[in-house]
């Protein structure tokens, strides 16, 4: 099903939001991928997704989400090398009126904790919890796909900080 995602990303900064949504591991990687464009496919739990995205303007994609059986969706990924999946921890929960996810990295992006929101416009308003801190949503190294090819840990400090 296609659909317009707007989403703003954020570094988290505090412990504020722990305890606020229970944990679900996510494993992810990327199949396909060019400059506009990927697909990727995720296991969720116990759910398989394949997921096709499509850059727009701003921070706005066009995206197109499956659920595809589990089996199939632990293959593709078994298919990837172990650098190139991605795995993190999930937590969902409302906040302050708005859905947040805060996904805190494992392996070799553990260290980074980003927090996500989405919405219905680009410029919509909503309140920003205390544990909110840069906003990155434009800054192309936290995107996963990005994150897969050169995870976290293997930036140098001054970028952890989010000095550059």
């Amino acid at each position: 099903m296609k659909q317009q995602e707007i989403e703003r990303k954020f570094l988290v900064t505090g412990d504020g939001w722990r305890g606020l949504g229970e944990a679900v591991l996510f494993r992810q990687g990327y199949i396909a991928r060019t400059q506009d464009r990927t697909v990727r496919v995720r296991v969720a739990g116990e759910k398989g997704f394949l997921t096709i995205k499509y850059r727009g303007e701003g921070i706005a994609r066009s995206e197109f989400e499956y659920d595809i059986p589990l089996e199939e969706a632990q293959a593709l990924l078994d298919g990837l090398a172990p650098g190139e999946i991605i795995e993190k921890l999930r937590y969902t929960f409302a906040c302050e009126g708005s859905v947040w996810e805060v996904d805190e990295f494992l392996g070799a992006n553990q260290g980074l904790i980003v927090a996500e929101i989405e919405l219905d416009a680009e410029d919509q308003a909503f309140s920003r919890p205390p544990w909110l801190g840069e906003e990155v949503s434009k800054v192309s190294r936290y995107l996963n796909v990005e994150l897969s090819r050169l995870p976290y840990t293997a930036w140098n400090r001054e970028e952890q900080r989010g000095e550059k």
